[in-house]
């Protein structure tokens, strides 16, 4: 009879309700595998998405939630040479087969078979996860895991999103959602860079801190209008690139305050997945429009060596015991969070 541990299960789509504490199977780990001991999950859109549903998306449900994912090597298995047990670690959210042409090429995240911990492979939102060993990454001694499980999905999707944009030192970027997580990541990446950022967000709280990250320029777009403000700041002409995964309710305010030439890079849409396009608007203005999901494993080791560094840092709103899962969720809904919210895996 297989061992069983506490996992935090969607069975079916709906409300907070369907977040279900239950015992579940303790995964077996194959040779190339390590058992973790998970310490802490950060929370994303997605785990709301899979909460909720996605109409016309099939989830392969019932689901371990959790995507981000810190805590330390409980089991190895014969192949494993990087790590040891009792080493910290956190894992990156995504996965394929490695000997897909996309994977071997350096393009993991292209490959047909690309999938997500806690979308369609049970994820770490439990006391156990097993992971391949090729997704390990070495915590520095100075990180807790609650920083740890705050970074890896929302500093890959934001480094590989400027790099696609082409981002260079001297543009000006204009980056929608200060408060999320990706954002606040794309804040201080694209400093690095040497952009000039100019953020959006619906309050001054959030401003404030998107300043503190790094941000040159901050638009309160409930109170102002993000146009007209952006070029009031860049010149007429606008900005060369805007980083967006808001999408209706910006877009249209994208194409009139990008630049001739500009590049706009999306990664979502979290209001909605159609927009009215004028193509002549396109070509005219020789715009690129970007979609960016994921990227490859060269950018997670990159921005992790740069977390590591302590060149970036993480960005933690606050932290929710597993047990209250549920109030974390609802949280996130409501956009008060300033970064990333984080479950506490360590009591059950």
């Amino acid at each position: 009879m297989s061992e069983t541990m506490k996992a935090v299960i969607v069975r079916e789509h709906g409300g907070i309700d369907k977040l279900l504490i239950e015992d579940a199977p303790k995964p077996e780990i194959r040779a190339d595998e390590v058992l973790i001991n998970v310490q802490a999950a950060g929370i994303n859109h997605l785990d709301l998405w899979i909460r909720k549903g996605v109409p016309g998306h099939k989830f392969p449900l019932p689901m371990i939630l959790g995507t981000d994912i810190a805590g330390t090597v409980a089991a190895k298995g014969e192949l494993v040479d990087n790590v040891e047990i009792g080493d910290r670690v956190a894992v990156m959210p995504g996965f394929a087969k490695p000997t897909s042409e996309e994977a071997m090429s350096g393009n993991i995240h292209l490959a047909r078979d690309y999938g997500i911990f806690g979308e369609t492979r049970n994820g770490g939102c439990a006391e156990f996860m097993d992971a391949p060993n090729v997704n390990l990454l070495p915590m520095p001694d100075w990180m807790s895991f609650t920083d740890a499980a705050a970074c890896p999905l929302v500093f890959l999707t934001a480094y590989t999103m400027l790099q696609k944009a082409g981002l260079k030192p001297g543009e000006t970027v204009l980056m929608h959602a200060a408060g999320s997580g990706v954002t606040s990541a794309g804040i201080q990446i694209a400093k690095l860079l040497g952009a000039t950022v100019i953020t959006t967000a619906g309050s001054d709280e959030k401003l404030e801190k998107a300043k503190a990250l790094g941000a040159d320029y901050t638009i309160n777009y409930k109170t102002q209008d993000f146009v007209e403000e952006t070029k009031k700041i860049a010149g007429r002409s606008g900005v060369e690139v805007i980083f967006d995964h808001v999408g209706p309710d910006t877009f249209a305010g994208n194409m009139k305050a990008i630049k001739w030439g500009g590049r706009i890079v999306m990664c979502g849409s979290t209001t909605g997945g159609e927009v009215p396009l004028n193509l002549r608007a396109v070509f005219f203005k020789r715009v690129s429009i970007i979609g960016s999901t994921m990227g490859p494993k060269a950018d997670q080791l990159t921005v992790w060596k740069l977390l590591a560094q302590k060149k970036l840092k993480p960005v933690v709103d606050r932290v929710f015991p597993v047990g209250e899962v549920g109030k974390a969720h609802e949280y996130v809904e409501t956009r008060q969070a300033f970064g990333k919210v984080v479950l506490d895996l360590a009591k059950w």
